[in-house]
């Protein structure tokens, strides 16, 4: 037993010696070539090594080797610092993305691709990563622009296993490229739609995630958010298509974007009129309002890009709350129905925490209307997400979160009620969340009291009198209309 350990320690041995051998052979012989073709030879080297491996294991080995490799030779960071880099002009850059994205495009095992995919770009935490998200960039733009759907599906599983800080980034240069250079040309990107709902969904929410409306500079722009909303509305469950696709594990992976864009979804409507408003605030610095700004380009006063914007906030507030009224059966489908949330209760404590900070930074402006807006908004997102299991928290809960906000009759009423206290043992009926329907606050529980001997009780009247309850019934459908 022990010498058939040796044996296999030495076998282990002579193979990592042969490997770093090969290595070596290749890194000189590809010194001698130029930049263009060394780089063509490496994919080459990369696709006969992760084919030949996938032939053995499910999960091939990717050798510390083959990373430098592609750092050196695709993305020119060099391996010893006396030698000089050897850079690709713009020309060469274009055929070696073209390259790339042919080859994605032929390579007809998926496992490969990916594999491949993840190899160049997964961030390393070096000096490489900055060139290696440069040319992730390019390439996926390159491949929104000519509908290369291998590419994007790729690119969508980077964008679930990469963190949220990179898949920013990516979403940035998207957003770059088609929605700020060239006019006209995000009619390019809409067109995705069909072509890969997973990465459209997964773009989604590194949008969302990305403009998160904290200042100014982080809204989204017009186009984008139009082109986001007539997606969503157009089909709902695009949002879903990730979570609907992954299995769910006890721990998901830190620092990733979210499974769905629901978080951020709900943000850009709740706080949307708030930040717009933010937005107008009249500057102190130069003694000029954002009124006569607005008025010197054509816009009416009191009139601006929020109140152009909010018709379509309130079209995405309806999908929203159709998309989290459809989460219930989903839920129950994959067996996590009031087991696991996808709206986390530390996402409403940031939502929560953001609009009240906006209402106080907005206090001395007339804001009445905006602010009744986003709480309406809020208690309504709140309501449907606690009613279908996707938000698993109490009532107790958010009573004290939300007492920092402004009064809202709406969001009093779902803070308070409905309530249906089921039977003892008794089973609960579907879409009944017991832990989300406790009593409201303003009808504490009364003694029930046996009618006065001494008073006749009259034969249509009870016995024993008590306040009329409202009934509920949670499995019904309940036309939710958002408040514009």
């Amino acid at each position: 037993m022990e010498q058939q350990t040796q044996r296999r320690t030495k076998r282990k041995s002579d193979n990592n010696k042969y490997s770093k051998d090969a290595m070596s052979d290749m890194r000189h012989s590809l010194l001698r070539r130029d930049a263009l073709s060394a780089a063509k030879e490496v994919l080459y080297h990369l696709d006969i090594y992760f084919s030949s491996q996938l032939q053995n294991a499910s999960v091939p080995n990717v050798e510390k080797g083959t990373i430098e490799l592609v750092e050196e030779f695709i993305f020119h960071v060099p391996k010893e610092r006396n030698v000089q880099p050897k850079r690709l002009n713009s020309l060469q850059e274009l055929q070696l993305l073209e390259i790339m994205c042919s080859y994605f495009q032929e390579q007809s095992k998926d496992a490969v691709r990916q594999i491949i995919f993840s190899t160049l770009f997964s961030p390393q935490g070096n000096k490489a990563d900055d060139s290696r998200l440069a040319m992730l960039g390019k390439l996926v733009s390159m491949a929104v622009a000519v509908c290369r759907v291998p590419i994007l599906e790729c690119a969508a599983s980077w964008l679930q296993r990469t963190h949220a800080v990179y898949c920013v980034r990516l979403a940035r240069v998207l957003v770059d490229d088609y929605c700020s250079l060239v006019p006209m040309s995000i009619q390019t990107l809409k067109q995705i739609f069909s072509a890969s709902p997973r990465f459209c969904c997964q773009f989604i929410t590194a949008v969302t995630a990305l403009y998160d409306l904290s200042t100014d500079d982080l809204i989204p722009p017009h186009d984008l958010l139009e082109m986001i909303v007539d997606w969503i509305f157009e089909d709902p469950r695009l949002t879903l298509v990730t979570f609907l696709n992954t299995p769910i594990v006890a721990n998901l992976p830190l620092g990733c974007l979210e499974l769905t864009p629901l978080a951020g979804l709900v943000r850009w409507c709740v706080e949307s009129p708030l930040s717009y408003k933010r937005n107008r605030k009249p500057s102190l610095s130069n003694g000029h309002g954002a009124s006569s700004k607005l008025s010197s380009e054509g816009v009416g006063e009191g009139e601006g890009e929020g109140d152009s914007q909010q018709p379509l906030y309130s079209k995405l507030h309806l999908s929203v709350l159709q998309i989290l009224m459809m989460v219930q059966v989903h839920l129950a489908e994959k067996d996590l129905y009031g087991c696991f949330g996808l709206l986390m209760f530390e996402h409403v404590v940031q939502l929560v925490e953001e609009l009240s900070r906006l209402v106080q930074e907005l206090n001395p402006l007339n804001t009445a209307r905006e602010t009744e807006l986003s709480l309406d908004r809020l208690a309504q997102s709140l309501q449907v997400a606690m009613a279908s299991g996707a938000l698993l928290c109490s009532r107790e809960d958010l009573r004290p979160l939300c007492s920092r906000l402004p009064h809202n009759n709406l969001l009093q009423l779902v803070l308070s009620g409905p309530v249906q206290q089921p039977a003892p043992h008794a089973a609960l009926p579907p879409g009944f969340y017991p832990h989300i329907h406790t009593p409201p606050l303003s009808y504490p529980a009364l003694p029930v009291h046996p009618a006065h001997p001494a008073l006749p009780v009259h034969p249509t009247h009870s016995a024993h009198p008590t306040h009329p309850a409202q009934t509920f019934l949670p499995g019904m459908a309940f036309p939710y209309r958002p408040i514009r």
